[in-house]
């Protein structure tokens, strides 16, 4: 079956679509000898030539799915100049993956690591609101307006956060479920209400809970990947 070129990049592992379609620009990439067009497609016997390197159709590997449990101080970054904090020399997992969306670097918890570039698009399209659950600990104790507030929006970055589930937990402690991923969204949330975040860490990622230790990954198991699908069934894909 064809499938467009930057598409089987980004399955083989070699770069994400967006990139792949630069290298295409950049007559870089080659097929059958031909500098192709954007959106041009390959079959499996097609040969492929990226930067000079022939791609193997054996390249092509399974997907992988991770879920692992970033401790505080890891920064999400693929980028080995970043040693000894990035993620990927953390994990030291044997095969090529790139963290799905990020926490940063004083949060801690759930994160999906993966090959597939299919999966992280959608995943990452603010607009297919996938729920990201999170557990806050804060420096005062917590007042109904704070929950309410939080609850239904709070200006940051120009524009009003969107309304979110959040419930009070103990004294200093709540629960917020997201649908969007504004940048340091829930630390700017809290410090635009007088609030500073002590410890912050998400549990949930749509149907899958953070269920390993700090530190540690496990695979998805096959009944979170077909759960994972399903929600993903009807989400948009960027050209990415």
């Amino acid at each position: 079956m064809a499938t467009r070129i930057n598409k089987y990049l980004s399955e083989v592992g070699y770069c994400s679509r967006r990139r792949a379609d630069k290298l295409i620009r950049e007559g870089k990439v080659i097929i059958n000898g031909k500098i192709p067009e954007i959106g041009a497609k390959v079959e499996d016997d097609d040969e492929v030539v990226v930067e000079g390197q022939r791609i193997e159709k054996s390249r092509k590997q399974k997907n992988i799915y991770l879920a692992f449990n970033k401790p505080v101080g890891i920064v999400c970054t693929t980028d080995r100049r970043v040693e000894p904090d990035n993620i990927i020399d953390f994990i030291k997992y044997p095969k090529r993956i790139f963290p799905i969306g990020r926490l940063d670097k004083y949060s801690k918890g759930l994160i999906f690591l993966t090959n597939d570039g299919d999966i992280v698009n959608k995943i990452l399209r603010a607009r297919n609101n996938h729920e990201k659950e999170y557990i806050v600990s804060v420096n005062r104790p917590i007042t109904k307006e704070f929950i309410h507030s939080m609850s239904n929006g709070v200006e940051i970055l120009e524009t009003i956060t969107k309304n979110c589930f959040v419930k009070q937990l103990g004294q200093k402690k709540f629960k917020i479920i997201l649908t969007q991923g504004l940048n340091r969204q829930i630390r700017r949330m809290c410090d635009s209400l007088g609030y500073r975040v002590q410890s912050l860490e998400r549990v949930r990622i749509m149907n899958i809970k953070l269920d390993v230790p700090t530190g540690k990954y496990r695979e998805f198991t096959k009944e979170e990947l077909l759960g994972l699908n399903e929600l993903l069934e009807n989400s948009s894909k960027t050209i990415d």
